[in-house]
């Protein structure tokens, strides 16, 4: 493997009891297939040592075939998943009863006694998040949960959760594009929470431009201009693109060799307007 293409180039942060390299991997498309189990194979050699899934990605066949490639023992990859969303509408269900059968469930599709990383998938406005906080709590104090982690979420609710019980990570939308939770990243930078960008790669909406000039420099693509802004931007940011494509996720990685000089940092600021967050 060529030692330049390793995710360990990006720096490494600390989840909790856990060291991660910082750029991890989505499998929201992640099925059983063997071009899936290829991916996430790469993505071990590659140095990726965080894997993000969640209970209703594929109607849990991500966390499935994560289960088959990296059984119960591997200590070399950091398994995270999310519940609490409704497989159906994707509403939120954070009833405690649900959450406890959920974890259980993620469980026994990772073939794992205990989930390194339990994120709630979406906040219920109905239960207050000390109560949804409770019950995370309980399911790692019987140790099926190892860390607890917040999505979709605002510094409010984060502060809440936190009386309750320690957040290691925050999962909300970001990117070069979309910086309305800009508030979040900076409570998480200033309180060693991570901060798990999803979408990072903005879906498209990459403002071509200017990206592209600094792309044509680097000798790079698009994305991984956006990539490596993502990890220039805070320290506690963990980008984890997703791909089915070994190409994809290699390309992806190389972008941790990508220094961006101050210059082209604020040029790259400098071209998005963006809303504060509501949440």
């Amino acid at each position: 493997m060529d030692k330049n293409l390793n995710a360990s180039n990006a720096g490494q942060v600390k989840l909790g009891s856990f060291t991660v390299n910082r750029i991890g991997l989505g499998t929201n498309r992640i099925t059983d297939t063997e071009n899936a189990r290829a991916v996430l194979r790469r993505a071990a050699e590659l140095g990726i040592n965080f894997i993000d899934t969640a209970d209703i990605y594929q109607r849990g066949q991500s966390e499935e075939t994560i289960g088959r490639v990296f059984p119960s023992g591997t200590k070399t990859v950091i398994v995270a998943s999310k519940g609490g969303m409704s497989w159906e509408d994707h509403g939120a269900i954070n009833d405690p009863s649900y959450l406890r059968k959920a974890i259980d469930a993620s469980l026994r599709r990772l073939g794992r006694s205990q989930i390194d990383l339990y994120q709630l998938h979406r906040t219920d406005p109905n239960i207050p998040i000390e109560e949804t906080a409770g019950v995370l709590k309980e399911m790692q104090d019987q140790g099926k949960v190892k860390h607890i982690g917040l999505s979709e979420v605002g510094v409010e609710t984060i502060e809440r959760a936190r009386t309750v019980v320690e957040i290691v990570s925050v999962q909300n939308h970001y990117n070069l594009v979309v910086r309305k939770h800009e508030a979040v990243l900076e409570y998480c930078e200033a309180h060693g929470i991570v901060f798990i960008p999803f979408f990072p790669l903005g879906k498209g909406q990459i403002v071509e431009e200017a990206v592209g000039r600094i792309a044509q420099v680097h000798d790079a693509s698009p994305v991984q201009i956006s990539i490596a802004w993502l990890l220039k931007r805070s320290p506690a940011m963990l980008p984890i693109p997703g791909t089915l494509s070994i190409k994809h996720l290699e390309s992806d990685v190389a972008a941790a060799n990508i220094a961006l000089s101050a210059e082209e940092f604020e040029l790259l600021n400098s071209v998005v307007t963006f809303q504060p967050a509501r949440i």
